[in-house]
């Protein structure tokens, strides 16, 4: 087997804003990993919240591939990446997930299957998926509304954690207003003390909000279990739902775990974490990290087991540079391709890294 990796600049459509920070831009690094002329293709992108810049990313991603091409095919691969046997106890999820995912595209590629059936999902997932409206103006985020409803989008995510919680309440009222019928999700990324949360949610409840995800800042699973006890509304952990471990810590305590691949570690470990929350009481979500296609599309392979889906991170960008799981008209779908089933568009130069 062969690898290879390139470095590409994300830029997204508009400035995201979330309670902690602004984002522009990500950068990303695609690993490839070829054998008997076929190509596997993965992502991994860039993240302040966890310390991933893109020259260690590099560097990481090209560790990972360097102990994966000693393996005679990708199964085997695949198989000891699974195990614990090539990636260090020190690398980062979002890096495992990337590789991961690259095998699980040139496997499904060989064996000409889309990666749901070898999941053992014999029809293509179709998910209604979230789309995420960042900390801006009322006006905006009512407009945005409105254009998301018309092109047919069933969920709405909004970002909270203003630092005048009243101008959460109010944009939350007026994109209700805009599309009355979209179900609507809420995540203030932690930025409630428990005081303000216990005030909140009755009043977001009351304006027809669905979930809240992470309202506690992370670090106090058993203060966000306590107060899910008493919410009006499901509360959903992000950021204190990071790994296995820490999901064992919430199941049966908070309503839901947003499981990211990039945090967990990718497919193998989303889907312990399916079987472990099973029959808990908490429900399973799935999210994404503002990236491509590429890097969405194990999850959407996964969606038909989530209560929640918020694949919405390939539409945040300006010009997405892999095409194959829609998501413009408020659905991500895999298709009949095999692999992944993900194509590249043309990468324009000013994009490289």
């Amino acid at each position: 087997m062969k690898a290879s990796r390139r470095t590409v600049r994300l830029g997204l459509a508009e400035p995201l804003r979330i309670s902690r920070s602004t984002m522009t831009a990500r950068d990303a690094v695609w690993l490839s990993i070829e054998h008997e002329g076929t190509t596997g293709h993965g992502e991994a992108v860039s993240s302040i919240y966890y310390g991933l810049d893109a020259k260690t990313l590099e560097r990481l991603v090209a560790t990972v591939a360097a102990d994966l091409v000693r393996f005679p095919d990708p199964e085997s691969a695949l198989d000891a990446l699974r195990a614990g046997e090539v990636i260090d106890e020190g690398t980062p999820p979002a890096v495992t997930a990337a590789a991961e995912a690259a095998l699980l595209d040139l496997v499904g590629k060989r064996a000409n299957s889309p990666v749901h059936r070898l999941l053992g999902t014999p029809e293509a997932p179709v998910a209604a998926t979230a789309r995420t409206i960042g900390l801006t103006s009322h006006f905006h985020a009512a407009a945005q509304a409105r254009c998301l409803a018309a092109s047919g989008f069933e969920v709405i995510k909004v970002k909270a954690g203003s630092p005048e919680p009243e101008d959460d309440v109010e944009r939350i009222r007026v994109i209700r207003d805009a599309a009355p019928r979209a179900r609507l999700l809420l995540d203030p990324n932690g930025a409630w003390t428990v005081a303000q949360a216990e005030a909140l949610l009755p009043r977001f409840a009351h304006l027809g909000v669905e979930a809240v995800e992470q309202p506690l800042a992370p670090g106090h699973p058993e203060a966000l279990g306590a107060l899910a006890e008493r919410s009006p509304l499901p509360i959903i952990a992000d950021e204190d739902a990071v790994d296995l471990e820490d999901v064992r810590r919430l199941a049966g305590r908070v309503h839901g775990v947003n499981v990211k691949l990039a945090k967990c570690g990718g497919v193998h470990a989303a889907l312990r974490i399916a079987e472990l929350i099973q029959g808990s009481g908490t429900r399973l979500m799935l999210g994404c990290m503002t990236a491509s296609s590429l890097s969405l599309a194990p999850a959407v392979h996964l969606a038909d087991r989530a209560r929640w889906v918020d694949l919405d991170g390939h539409l945040l960008l300006a010009r997405d540079p892999w095409s194959g799981i829609g998501g413009e008209d408020g659905f991500v779908r895999t298709s009949a391709l095999p692999g992944l089933g993900v194509e590249p568009r043309e990468v324009r130069c000013e994009d490289v890294a």
